[in-house]
């Protein structure tokens, strides 16, 4: 791709910009820990909930969607809407509790709950395992698509994309902690959103606008239907009955996944940590949601369709490359400049906030826990800096060594299966220890290994993902339950001490309430009310802002006006809420 010299003064002005901001919050990053992982708890709820969706708004993020709708139409975005469900949860039952835990990681929650030996084994593991080995895969995924989106562009390697894309990235994370990561990221947020209606616009131009799009979609899906349709049916030949039923049904409370986890952690808990209060990580989790599922997927969707229009040879060869194809071919002077700032912005947003999220487990749960306890404040800050660097040269290695960009979302899918109903109901069954976690994870892994050797299931069988997902559930769900009962309960003054400091609602911590004299927990059913208007919410935006874009305007107005009425059920209950003490159980 060519740039002009006005392609290059946007893409350096814009570079300029966020080290500029890197720079501007340093000194107020080195005050301590507090300040350079959790912004001194002070973000309001917009910046917090912006720097949540531009960190999910990848450089990869297009591409893999792309490649979802090049195969199976709009509908193969099923994958990760069916996520919806378990983002309702973290903002009505998880984001006011995590706020109230006042601890600095989701990780270090782990001996808030739980005590002794298992907990601090745990707690360290899990430090270890996200922080560094999962973290690394997901920025080296991350930078591969950046490097694709580079390579195509610019003509240069990988590995020189690779340094080229996480240097500058790096720099301005090491210097700013998150101070500069967010506010880098509320910028970064709205170049690569305008980005990406920019490239649909000039893409849709191309194809002849929606019209001439509809009319060539036939000749590559089948149908029109086939390709914009949002449900994908029940006798998909792609997507099974029992596969969508497995998605709907089992796949988000099921499944660990980064920024879509059960009960909510990683760096959303981080940006619930760093509210103002509980209300405000409420607002943020509520904005993240609604502008990452109904706001952002369709300038993507319009792309995709019109590329698989263009480019039909690359549906079955290379679809992650049909995006960058575009954008390529299409885009006139200064605006190829505007998209590769925008596929920057979108790349450092995450990035940024996986060096920051990854480095506050290994200081916070590893070096300050267990090395260096007693360290000063700028120590600490010192130390954090040199691990952001060099998690950024082992997501470098990481990079070079992947070679599939959705290979590695389902290997993340597939290793989290089956725990997240522990991490659902640890805060709400006072049962729970934490042998049942380290049981979980255990048997997650091995059955997942177990299925990779063994191979029960046919390749060919379109219900593959469907049975390996409920077998790894079953077994992981009934051995972390037997290991439950068979080990012992946490300590009773480990239990006291986080139902008083959290106080969770529902009836597996009555005992403690009726121990301590305390008002019975509150009932979880208004809450959960809450989550299906959410639901409802999220689902009645996308599909109506799909049929707006393709003139169904009756499919329009029916679901725009549900998801207005359930954004209004939601805005009753919040004013009715306006105690930030009360939350899901009385004080």
């Amino acid at each position: 791709m060519k740039l002009t010299w006005g392609d290059w003064i946007i893409i350096v002005a814009y570079f300029v910009l966020s080290l500029g901001i890197g720079v501007a919050y340093t000194r107020r990053a080195s005050r301590n820990v507090a300040e350079y992982f959790l912004s001194g708890r002070h973000l309001p709820w917009w910046l917090a909930g912006t720097s949540m969706v531009a960190t999910t708004f990848a450089a990869d993020t297009p591409l893999a969607v792309t490649e979802m709708v090049a195969r199976h139409g709009v509908a193969g975005n099923w994958l990760w809407w069916n996520f919806v469900m378990s983002g309702m949860l973290t903002v009505f039952l998880y984001a006011r509790l995590w706020r109230r835990a006042g601890v600095m990681t989701d990780v270090e929650f782990i001996e808030l709950r739980y005590a002794g030996r298992a907990a601090a084994f745990l707690r360290g593991f899990r430090a270890i395992y996200l922080g560094l080995l999962m973290n690394s895969l997901i920025m080296g995924w991350v930078t591969l698509g950046m490097a694709k989106v580079i390579g195509l562009s610019l003509n240069i390697g990988k590995l020189e994309a690779a340094f080229l894309c996480l240097g500058i990235t790096a720099f301005y994370s090491l210097l700013s902690g998150l101070w500069g990561v967010v506010v880098t990221d509320a910028v970064q947020f709205v170049i690569a959103m305008a980005g990406s209606v920019a490239l649909a616009v000039f893409a849709l131009g191309v194809v002849g606008g929606i019209s001439g799009l509809m009319a060539r979609l036939p000749e590559h899906f089948g149908s029109v239907d086939a390709a914009i349709a949002v449900w994908p049916g029940w006798d998909s030949a792609w997507l099974p009955a029992e596969t969508l039923l497995v998605y709907i049904g089992v796949q988000w409370w099921a499944s660990w996944y980064p920024g879509a986890e059960p009960g909510g952690g990683g760096y959303i808990a981080q940006r619930i940590f760093s509210t103002r209060d509980e209300r405000h990580g409420i607002l943020a989790t509520l904005w993240f949601n609604i502008a990452h599922y109904a706001l952002r997927p369709w300038p993507w969707i319009l792309v995709a369709l019109s590329a698989v229009v263009l480019y039909p040879h690359l549906r079955t060869t290379d679809p992650t490359a049909l995006y960058v194809r575009v954008m390529v071919d299409h885009l006139p002077p200064i605006w190829r400049g505007v998209l590769l700032a925008s596929f920057a912005a979108a790349y450092m947003s995450t990035i940024a906030t996986h060096l920051n999220w990854g480095t506050s487990y290994l200081i916070n749960d590893v070096y300050r826990r267990f090395i260096r306890p007693s360290a000063e404040e700028r120590h600490y800050v010192r130390v954090s800096r040199l691990l952001t660097g060099a998690l950024a040269l082992v997501s470098v290695f990481v990079t070079v060594n992947l070679q599939r960009i959705t290979g590695a979302w389902e290997l993340l899918l597939g290793l989290g299966a089956g725990t997240g109903l522990v991490y659902l109901l640890r805060w709400f069954w006072w049962r729970i220890n934490a042998w049942s976690e380290i049981a979980a994870m255990a048997t997650a892994l091995m059955v997942t290994a177990g299925l990779k050797i063994v191979r029960p299931f046919s390749e060919d069988d379109p219900s593959l993902y469907a049975k390996s997902m409920l077998l790894t559930v079953t077994v992981t769900t009934i051995i972390w339950l037997l290991v439950t009962w068979l080990t012992p309960a946490e300590p009773e003054a480990k239990l006291i001490e986080f139902y008083q400091r959290v106080r969770p609602g529902g009836p597996g911590w009555a005992p403690f309430a009726r121990r301590l004299d305390a008002p019975a927990p509150n009932a979880l059913a208004p809450y959960l009310a809450s989550w299906v208007l959410g639901c409802v919410l999220i689902y009645g935006f996308l599909f109506g802002i799909g049929a707006l874009i393709f003139g169904q305007w009756t499919k329009a107005l029916l679901s725009l006006g549900i998801g207005l009425l359930a954004g209004a059920g939601i805005l009753w209950s919040l004013a009715r809420d306006r105690d930030p003490q009360q939350g899901l159980c009385s004080s």
